[in-house]
């Protein structure tokens, strides 16, 4: 459980964290991160003192302080293992649960941290991690650093440490997570930028987005091809089986990976969606999570407006469901390809504007069940680009 301590550095009043997701009230956990940390200064607290804590007290990248249970500790004469379970709070991690381990031993200087069984190995550049090196990213090491320096200082110690940091069922696990497709093999990754895990945390994902975005950059690759979701994956199969490794998936959050791609020197982005969701993009929709706007008979009202088709037809566009029964209606009254030509130069022109056309970029939407593919003006260009790389 997650604990946060009112007075910092005083040990005072307890109190957990908690965030609102729209009415739902959910609890914080911590990450990977925080528990290899944890583990680390439990470990270093037992050989420096001979004490066995049933909690330790960690300080947070924002300087805050929490309160987190030791699991188990074991001692010999040379190290020291303690360890820590991971608790996400109410956010479906599939790491949920996993147990940390961290084996400190003393050496003559320095802090050492490794990876052992179940943390995974980094096998592609461009991540937080150089190739080869133990997929712990910098945050986390920053603060098994402090953790175990903190500890030192407290008994007068003025060596060093090696860190072994383990996760045993991680190897397993990681099949689960995005690992395997950004190129760590062997386990999970111990990460985390705060410390906190906020459920259905929208910075998680974007920071996933950008992972593998900075993979494909660091491999060379001028030009980001992004999809939405299995539809678009499959899509892409079908029309060019080759790409479908270089596809990253930006889920609903079109306008983060955008503004990834321009920061991260891109030269440009295809985006391959599904209409369903890339018909909120006529509209500068470019978060299409369901709940954060829907909107999408209201475009192609719009586009139906401006395509010139009848208000009867655009009254009727209103009570449809889905795309696709829309896009039925509007072929029935023979306004379908003008009002979908309007839609997509406004998805052209709507992506333009997120990056201030400061990168090419287009958009390839379809439906296979109605046999759609639309492309805006320089979607055939990028995809020629991509294929090439």
């Amino acid at each position: 459980m997650l604990v946060y301590n009112n007075c910092i550095g005083s040990g005072g009043e307890s109190v957990e964290k908690y965030i609102y997701s729209g009415q739902k009230k959910l609890r914080c956990g911590y990450t990977t991160g925080t528990c290899a940390a944890s583990a680390a200064k439990a470990s270093a607290m037992l050989l420096l003192s001979g004490q066995i804590p049933s909690e330790v007290m960690l300080k947070l990248p924002s300087g805050e302080q929490i309160t987190i249970e030791v699991s188990s500790v074991l001692k010999n004469e040379a190290t020291a293992v303690s360890s820590v379970v991971k608790d996400s709070g109410d956010d479906p991690d599939v790491t949920n649960g996993i147990i940390i381990f961290a084996e400190v031993s003393l050496s003559s200087e320095g802090i050492e941290i490794l990876g052992g069984e179940g943390i995974g190995t980094v096998t592609k550049p461009g991540l937080d991690q150089p190739v080869g090196a133990a997929a712990i990213n910098s945050v986390p090491r920053r603060m098994i650093a402090q953790a175990v320096t903190e500890t030192a200082e407290k008994y007068g110690y003025t060596g060093g440490f090696r860190i072994v940091i383990s996760a045993p069922g991680g190897e397993e696990l990681a099949k689960k997570t995005f690992n395997p497709r950004m190129g760590i093999e062997g386990g999970i990754s111990i990460i985390g930028t705060t410390g906190i895990v906020e459920p259905m945390s929208q910075r998680a994902l974007v920071e996933t987005i950008r992972a593998e975005a900075s993979m494909r950059r660091a491999a060379g690759h001028e030009y980001l091809l992004l999809t939405v979701g299995n539809y678009s994956e499959d899509f892409i199969k079908l029309k060019n089986g080759t790409l479908a490794d270089r596809a990253v998936t930006c889920s609903n959050y079109i306008g983060e990976a955008l503004d990834i791609a321009v920061s991260l020197g891109f030269k440009g982005v295809l985006l391959v969606g599904h209409i369903g969701k890339l018909v909120k993009l006529g509209s500068g929709i470019m978060n299409t999570h369901s709940g954060y706007a829907d909107g999408r008979m209201e475009t192609l009202i719009a586009c139906g407006v401006l395509a010139g088709a009848e208000s009867g037809v655009l009254a009727g566009l209103a009570g449809c469901v889905t795309t696709d029964a829309a896009i039925e209606m509007l072929e029935e009254h023979g306004a379908a390809d003008k009002t979908l030509r309007v839609l997509t130069e406004r998805v052209g022109y709507y992506l333009d504007c997120r990056v201030r056309s400061s990168i090419e970029t287009g958009a390839v939407i379809f439906s296979q069940k109605q046999g759609l593919e639309l492309m805006t003006s320089r979607a055939s260009e990028l995809m020629e680009h991509i294929s090439e790389e």
